[in-house]
């Protein structure tokens, strides 16, 4: 009797082998080449996490040895333990900062997110030359700070100053905008609103260039009204970008330093001295190390805390 013998390529494609003669299937090959794809991106990597550790790890601990001693800018010093922390945090004068910062922060972030919203939503709408109001709407962000706090100190400084000189002519008093307590700090904060509104918008409008414009034209036929619209579809879409930006400006504020010392020098008083002018001032003018860094500690802690927390409302919000 003859048998029928199966053609080679397709018995060995029934026990699952490689025509080109390789006994591994095309499943244990992938796996293979996924393993080996994993460990090379893992030694490409190595590099970058040495680095991004030599940079800001070291500084950290570093100043987290300073932290806990009595030393300057030279030397360590002795070690203190928590001793700083008490200092810092049983001072007025850190607590007064700290409330200057918070108020400082809130408006920075608010206040830029709400001009930054409308005029994205304006921009979305067809205005005469849009594309070049849009590049003039970017220059308080583009500007360097030095440029627009040396603008502004001439717009408001001295009495003489343009905007107090307006204020003179219509009767209004002429108002110290930077030697005036109350007004510098208000000043302060409507200078950082305006600086900061452009990353805003840009952010804003980023989101809404991925809104599905059939949406709206779907709700306007269901009866919904613009402000529904605005507060159930706009809303709800950007959220995700609105909380990036809330966490990226929040960290932009609490540590803005230039914004308020080339403006105020964190006076008149103290009153617009934020924690990272008084985390520089005691450093570098008072020499105390140790407190100073404590300072910083405390902000970064209280940053990590604001991140996580918004993070999760990041979180919550792709979920939903």
């Amino acid at each position: 009797m003859s048998s029928t013998t199966a053609p080679s390529g397709l018995s060995r494609a029934r026990r699952g082998l490689a025509p080109g003669g390789s006994g591994a299937s095309p499943g244990k090959r992938k796996s293979k080449l996924s393993a080996q794809t994993t460990r090379t991106f893992f030694w490409l990597l190595i590099p970058s996490v040495v680095l991004l550790v030599l940079i800001h790890g070291y500084p950290l601990i570093h100043a987290a040895v300073q932290a806990t001693h009595d030393g300057d800018l030279l030397q360590t010093g002795n070690f203190v333990g928590g001793e700083n922390f008490a200092a810092v945090l049983s001072s007025p004068a850190f607590w007064k900062a700290a409330q200057f910062t918070l108020w400082f922060t809130i408006v920075g972030v608010f206040g830029s997110w709400l001009v930054g919203l409308g005029l994205a939503l304006l921009l979305r709408t067809k205005i005469p030359a849009g594309s070049t109001f849009k590049v003039l709407l970017l220059l308080p962000w583009v500007v360097p700070i030095v440029v627009s706090s040396t603008a502004w100190n001439w717009l408001v400084a001295t009495p003489d100053s343009l905007i107090p000189s307006l204020f003179r002519s219509f009767g209004l008093g002429t108002p110290l905008f930077l030697a005036d307590p109350t007004l510098a700090s208000i000043t302060v904060m409507v200078f950082k609103v305006w600086v900061s509104f452009p990353f805003m918008m840009m952010m804003i409008s980023a989101a809404l260039a991925s809104v599905d414009t059939t949406v709206y034209e779907a709700a306007s036929m269901d009866g919904a009204s613009r402000w529904q619209q605005f507060t159930q579809i706009t809303l709800p879409l950007i959220a995700r970008s609105t909380y990036i930006s809330w966490i990226l400006m929040t960290i932009f504020c609490v540590n803005d330093f230039p914004t308020i010392y080339l403006l105020t020098g964190g006076g008149p008083v103290s009153a617009t001295t934020s924690l990272v002018v008084l985390a520089y001032r005691t450093v570098f003018q008072d020499f105390a190390t140790g407190p100073g860094v404590a300072i910083a500690f405390v902000m970064t802690m209280t940053l990590v805390v604001i991140s996580v927390l918004l993070y999760r409302q990041i979180r919550k919000s792709s979920v939903e």
